[in-house]
């Protein structure tokens, strides 16, 4: 039988754990588009029969269930809470057991988060609150919550706690889960105070913007108000809000923008197949996260952000915690993020595969996938704004900016001290970043590279055949940087500079034109296409 899309099957339930306050649980097994694994219900008494010490109604009523989950029984197990009439606020506090295990072995990590009464379906209207395992406890009432929930009426009905326990211990995991209510009257709304879509600009010019932040309504360690004035302090004129799993941070962020700040609404959707952030979404629109790639349900929450005029970008794609590496493919990617944080070995890999997609983008005549930065910042010592994306947009607004990052006309810079101006010309013709220059193959294309900002930085310049041109900056990390080629030879050119190799040297490439060893990054460009009029080489 199924019902809210979750379909019951026959297995065998786990062993009853003891419960304090309340019958005892069997658990159920069922599936969605991920495994999950659903309780008996917790039941509590009305508003009536919970009156506090002074005969008032405004009493508390607390319930304690205790579980164990063995090795690969669930991605999600659900506590379902019968919520009566007459509560103002409901208290959740969890907690679970850490055993030894050997070297190598994962041991035991379980996230939380709640659904209301509207129900658990994917992508449903039910979503209260997600913290993973930032947290252990956490409140939700009318006016108020928890970072990472969401205010609003505990009304009546079938609630849903949500255990995410996304590493288990050879031993199994042993939960405990408590419920506190408290009746009375429900208080004060929350009113929301969302950022506004467009700051004072510049018209169109290049903007930068870090589009990858956390703060304490995720996992971060950070406040709002330390992400915004972080920004500002690195030169930004935008950045993007991307707590995990949750919309709850977009209601806050409205007091912290400016005319010189613009701050645009996302998430970090965290999968078991990897994570993606969605940019430019509508302030308060959550995305599901509950699927794996063989569900095959990340299509359907793509298209949800770009419906909206948002843009899909997996993250980190080579990070080597668990859960993080992207598996979902690029069918569905509007941009890929290739450098995160501090340059890495990663990032390296990242930029490879990146650099691999745009050979296979123009050898198959399909659209190709731009490049971002972002600093993935969550606490100190994390730099907002390394890297961070500089970006040519018609005015320093959501809409303007998600069109200028989908059309790759985009570059990625470590820091505002960072400059550059690149592009191709030829047949009196101009294309930039992100553009395409369309002339007779055996005509002449002068590449040319203007950079400030990298001491003794090393320019490399690449086609679809690899590193075709390298040159050194001065040592104030100015210089300008040209060369030639025709469409016949090269289907785009990229630029990167690399700061010098740790014993001060440029670095260099072998005869096939490809790295050995550069330094790391400090800026990186979105290609300028060449294509060749009709009779050419194609």
């Amino acid at each position: 039988m199924c019902t809210d899309g979750y379909c019951e099957h026959n297995v065998d339930p786990l062993p009853e754990p003891e419960a304090s306050g309340g019958p005892s649980r069997r658990a159920v097994l069922t599936a969605a588009t991920a495994a999950a694994l659903t309780l008996a219900p917790m039941t509590f008494a009305h508003a009536d029969e919970a009156q506090g010490s002074d005969g008032q109604k405004d009493g508390q009523k607390t319930q304690t269930v205790t579980g164990h989950l063995d090795t690969g029984a669930a991605d999600f197990v659900y506590l379902p809470v019968e919520i009566p009439a007459g509560v103002r606020q409901i208290d959740v506090q969890y907690s679970y057991d850490r055993p030894a295990v050997p070297a190598g072995v994962k041991g035991n990590s379980c996230d939380i988060g709640i659904f209301d009464e509207r129900g658990i379906e994917l992508g449903g209207r039910g979503f209260r609150g997600w913290s993973g395992g930032f947290r252990t406890a956490f409140s939700i009432s009318a006016s108020d919550a928890t970072p990472g929930y969401l205010p609003g009426p505990v009304k009546p009905g079938t609630w849903h706690i949500v255990l995410g326990p996304y590493q288990v211990a050879p031993q199994g995991l042993n939960y405990q889960v408590q419920v506190t209510l408290t009746f009375g009257e429900p208080g004060t709304s929350f009113v929301p105070n969302y950022p506004p879509t467009r700051a004072k600009g510049r018209g169109r010019d290049w903007y930068r913007g870090d589009c990858h932040l956390h703060t304490v309504y995720s996992d971060g360690k950070r406040l709002p108000s330390e992400v915004a004035a972080g920004a500002r302090a690195a030169g930004l004129d935008f950045i993007v809000s991307t707590d995990h799993n949750t919309s709850s941070s977009h209601a806050v962020w409205g007091q912290y923008a400016g005319p010189d700040l613009l701050i645009i609404t996302g998430e970090e959707v965290t999968t078991r197949n990897g994570h993606w952030v969605a940019l430019g979404l509508p302030a308060g629109e959550w995305i599901d996260w509950r699927y794996r790639n063989r569900d095959d349900a990340f299509p359907r929450f793509a298209r949800q952000v770009r419906k909206h005029g948002g843009l899909v970008v997996p993250a980190h794609m080579y990070c080597a915690y668990v859960a993080c590496q992207w598996k979902f493919g690029f069918d569905e990617a509007d941009a890929t993020e290739v450098w995160t944080g501090p340059w890495t070995y990663d990032d390296e890999h990242a930029v490879s595969t990146w650099d691999q997609k745009l050979g296979e983008a123009v050898r198959e005549g399909r659209r190709w996938i731009p490049a971002m930065g972002n600093s993935d910042a969550h606490s100190v010592p994390n730099v907002i704004g390394l890297p961070h994306n500089v970006v040519l947009a018609d005015d320093l607004a959501t809409d303007a900016l998600m069109d200028g990052l989908r059309a790759g006309r985009s570059w990625i810079a470590e820091s505002s001290a960072v400059k550059l101006d690149f592009g191709i010309t030829g047949g009196g013709k101009y294309a930039g970043i992100g553009d395409t220059l369309t002339l007779p193959a055996q005509a002449p294309v002068d590449v040319r590279l203007q950079a400030h900002g990298v001491p003794n930085g090393t320019v490399r310049l690449i086609t679809d055949e690899g590193q075709m041109y390298q040159q050194s900056l001065d040592a104030n990390g100015d210089g300008v940087v040209t060369w030639r080629t025709t469409a016949s030879l090269a289907a785009y050119v990229r630029a990167e500079i690399r700061h010098p190799m740790a014993d001060g040297t440029a670095g260099q490439g072998n005869t096939m034109g490809e790295a050995l060893l550069f330094g790391p990054m400090a800026a990186l460009t979105n290609p300028a296409f060449l294509r060749t009029t009709r009779g050419g080489r194609d």
